[in-house]
């Protein structure tokens, strides 16, 4: 991404002189959102798309030197836009600094960070862990297609909480795919033509091509498509790499998919589609209204909320997981991140099997904590033997208290063999 002028000059040097006044009229050559900013001489244009009208920005230059221009919007600065400003001149006394406040009415100022109200159309983002494909079992490869759409969407994040969620097909995670080892997939990625961002895939289970996210940069309205062979089993991340990768990540872009060993995985009774995700807002956890992404908080890997499936109870209120007892239960579980590792529990149970990091070749057994790094994934697979609720937690514990948390409920016969508990008023305690 770049600024271009009238003659194809790439982010070309502007010049003016001191006391005079620039008029930039600039506008976009495609979908995505962008604006101009002058921060040392405190200008900033309106933002603009490929559809919305030129923006005139008014620059007064108060002082010489050389100054930076650039679109703030995340990530685009990064990969390409920005430019130099040179003002030749004495320097204006009037643009000297001025002095600063007093204390409190800087404190005053820092403290007031007005929210916007919730939106009132926002959406169940959600994914729900259900939604997983069947097993492939014992076929030979094939030609599977895949058609995701990027839809940026108004979604709720919390009881009275919103945010501008990226979304693959609308949901968080976006789709589970599962394919087979020597199948040939063809990915092919469209953007809406609503969105303000380009978006793209980078699928780790892919080889070559930056995992496909160098070859589908994808504006709004287009569609891009890649084919890849799946060559090595095992479960894996795909999420959005476009700058800011981070926030496209925290936003919402990311996935599973599963690449089956020849013969397939184990059958199970029960199979469960779950992520965790670090998000990064302007306003902290629990607060109502309508929350943006901060990229300050990003850089600096502060999150306020943490997620299981996109939003606050998502795995509690929004969607349920259920088995009976004496089922066998499968957990596909990943980290969009960006950057927070899990350390993945279920309060009540121990895991049989965990496949580590998603690796279908190494399974460790009988293990309480799996670690989970961001950008990876983990199978476990653990029969409930009695009935109750068990939360799934990252043993990070002070971040269930931040939205990452689920239930799956298991309903049967007790089975005291198992556990017991005494009875009211007839437990033994030692002093």
């Amino acid at each position: 991404m770049v600024y271009l002028d009238e003659k194809g000059t790439v982010n070309p040097v502007l010049r003016g002189k001191v006391g005079e006044t620039l008029e930039i009229t600039i506008t976009s050559g495609e979908g995505a959102e962008h604006d101009i900013v002058f921060p040392e001489l405190d200008a900033k244009s309106e933002k603009f798309t490929g559809k919305s009208a030129p923006v005139k920005l008014l620059v007064k230059l108060t002082q010489s030197g050389e100054f930076t221009y650039y679109c703030s919007i995340p990530g685009h600065r990064q990969i390409g836009m920005e430019g130099v400003l040179e003002v030749t001149g004495p320097a204006d006394a009037n643009a000297k600094a001025k002095p600063a406040a007093p204390a409190a009415t800087v404190m005053g100022a820092a403290t007031a960070n007005p929210i916007a109200p919730a939106a009132k159309n926002a959406v169940v983002i959600s994914q729900d862990p259900n939604a997983v494909p069947q097993p492939l079992g014992a076929r030979a490869p094939t030609l599977v297609k895949y058609a995701i759409e990027t839809v940026e969407l108004e979604g709720k994040l919390d009881d009275g909480a919103t945010f501008t969620y990226w979304t693959f097909a609308r949901k968080v995670p976006g789709p589970m795919l599962r394919v087979k080892k020597g199948d040939m997939v063809e990915i092919k990625l469209s953007n809406n033509p609503n969105s303000k961002a380009v978006h793209s895939i980078d699928l780790h289970a892919v080889t070559g091509g930056m995992g496909g996210g160098e070859h589908t940069q994808v504006a709004p309205g287009e569609t891009k498509t890649i084919t890849f062979k799946a060559l090595n089993p095992g479960l894996y991340v795909y999420h959005c790499a476009t700058p800011s990768v981070a926030h496209h990540i925290s936003a919402g872009m990311y996935g599973l998919i599963l690449v089956e060993p020849e013969k397939g995985l184990p059958k199970v009774d029960k199979e469960f589609y779950v992520m965790q995700g670090d998000l990064y807002t302007n306003h902290a956890f629990g607060t109502k209204g309508h929350h943006e992404y901060s990229p300050e908080k990003a850089a600096d890997e502060l999150p306020s909320y943490f997620t299981f499936n996109g939003s606050v109870g998502a795995l509690t209120k929004e969607h349920k997981m259920s088995a009976k007892a004496g089922e066998t239960v499968r957990v596909f579980f990943g980290v969009g991140g960006p950057n927070k590792v899990s350390s993945f529990h279920v309060i009540g149970e121990i895991f049989d099997k965990v496949y580590s990091e998603g690796a279908t070749n190494t399974i460790k057994q009988n293990v309480q904590t799996t670690l989970v790094p961001a950008g990876g994934a983990t199978i476990v697979d653990f029969k409930v033997q009695y009935p109750g609720k068990y939360l799934l937690v990252d043993h990070a514990l002070s971040r269930a208290a931040k939205g990452g948390i689920g239930a799956l409920e298991v309903t049967g016969p007790a089975d005291d063999k198992v556990y017991k508990a005494s009875e009211p008023g007839h437990g033994n305690m030692a002093h």
